[in-house]
């Protein structure tokens, strides 16, 4: 696996090291050992998957409070995903800085999610298909969340959003919290 920095930290870009041959390819996704030697959370709690009908579908923003913050990694296998992440660690550099990484299945990318950031996506192609794994146990009671439109971010979607929860509609401004 390669791990890329991003530009804003502790967040990456992984890819993968393929091995091909006549009958396809083969790679790692994930070894505990790199992780740690690149002095990343390795405790993988749950994973998750999240299918998506239409393109333009957005789920997001969320994270979770201490002390149940969370890392992820996140892996787009089927279709096609604009994976969005903003820096909420307030003594950050980065602070409220967001990047959007273009996850495919034909990429095999994976983004790291730190803990203390804010994660979204939208859906590029119909069908797509999200694998997520996280450090940390959904505990609702610490969730929070911002718009996919809150001006504190300033995000650069790709296309209109064709479908999002109602929940995801109704977070409050996140300089309001």
């Amino acid at each position: 696996m390669k791990f890329l920095e991003t530009e804003l930290s502790d967040a990456y870009i992984i890819d993968i090291t393929p091995f091909e041959d006549d009958r396809g390819l083969f790679a790692r996704t994930w070894c505990k050992k790199e992780f740690e030697a690149h002095g990343l959370n390795s405790s993988i709690m749950q994973a998750n998957i999240s299918q998506n009908k239409l393109r333009g579908t957005l789920r997001g923003l969320h994270w979770q409070r201490e002390p149940y913050a969370e890392c992820k990694l996140v892996r787009c296998t089927r279709g096609a995903i604009l994976d969005v992440i903003v820096d909420l660690r307030p003594g950050s550099d980065t602070f409220k800085s967001w990047i959007g990484v273009e996850l495919t299945e034909q990429n095999h990318r994976t983004l790291l999610v730190p803990e203390g950031f804010a994660h979204g996506f939208q859906t590029l192609e119909d069908d797509s298909e999200v694998f997520y794994q996280v450090t940390q146990f959904y505990t609702p009671d610490v969730e929070r969340g911002a718009r996919y439109d809150d001006p504190a971010f300033a995000i650069e979607w790709p296309m209109d959003v064709a479908a999002i929860s109602e929940k995801d509609l109704s977070w409050k401004p996140f300089d309001s919290e």
